[in-house]
């Protein structure tokens, strides 16, 4: 479980240091290189493990489906082993940086199985919309759990 958030600075040959303690989550998870992915406006660094979870979900939908087809073209075109380098960084390709609008200061955030990378200007926005909308959105979480 990855929880917390840190601001880091992304170089320009794009690597970026991940907080020792979500080092050490990824290594407890798995022996593997974790795996790191778009998604919205962002990107997604999974365990392994956890990440073949989820392609393995994706590859039991069904392939007929143009939305399973969209799906498993953005996660799984945008996936990329991402080991941990010695001084505790990962490489993150361009694609991906343009993607999550990566340019120098980023923001680290540890959402439960995921690390999340994000501009931190975008991360910012984010939180400030989920703010305006968390009694709506509490809500329908709220709906969606069993009594």
């Amino acid at each position: 479980m990855f929880r917390g958030r840190a601001v880091h600075t992304i170089d320009t040959k794009g690597r970026l240091s991940i907080p020792a303690g979500f080092r050490v989550e990824l290594e407890r998870h798995s022996e593997r290189a974790p795996i790191l992915t778009n998604q919205l406006d962002c990107l997604a660094l999974y365990p392994y493990e956890a990440w073949r979870k989820i392609e393995r979900e994706l590859e039991e939908a069904s392939p007929l489906q143009p939305e399973v087809q969209d799906l498993q073209r953005f996660l799984i075109s945008g996936a990329v082993e991402s080991p941990v380098d010695k001084q505790g960084r990962i490489s993150i390709p361009p694609y991906l940086r343009e993607h999550a609008g990566l340019d120098k200061e980023v923001t680290i955030a540890g959402v439960g199985p995921r690390i999340e990378v994000w501009d931190r200007a975008r991360f910012e926005q984010s939180l400030t919309r989920t703010q305006a909308r968390f009694n709506e959105i509490s809500a329908t979480v709220a709906k969606g759990r069993p009594s």
